[in-house]
């Protein structure tokens, strides 16, 4: 099934991929995007079903961006999902005193952490 934006979406898709769908349609992709810390096309790829990447570390920038779902973050507390993968993208910043804490902490022993599992 389309709908108007000719996004593929059924019963059969994963709930959060069709959140991911109808938050294009009200938002668009580029706003989704840039709320999801990734690009138009990783998005356009993923809602029609072509997506190569990594379709968990997706699915959890999108369970935090728009279905609530959070991590304990030992610096900051309770953190959504897509959020805590932003931050351990982030480089080091010696300026900034919690970007340095939160820098150790993403490469260091935090159970969140995606850095350790790759």
């Amino acid at each position: 099934m389309h709908n108007q934006n000719n996004i593929t979406v059924d019963t059969t898709t994963p709930r959060w991929l069709n959140v991911l769908a109808d938050k294009c349609k009200e938002h668009g992709q580029r706003k989704v995007a840039e709320t999801l810390g990734i690009s138009k096309t990783q998005i356009s790829q993923a809602i029609n079903n072509k997506y190569p990447g990594d379709m968990a570390k997706l699915e959890t920038r999108v369970r935090g961006a728009y279905l609530g779902h959070t991590v304990g973050c030992p610096i900051l507390g309770e953190l959504e999902t897509n959020k805590c993968l932003q931050y351990q993208k982030q480089t080091l910043n010696h300026v900034n005193p919690m970007r340095v804490q939160l820098f150790r902490a993403c490469n260091g022993k935090c159970p969140h952490s995606q850095k350790n599992k790759d």
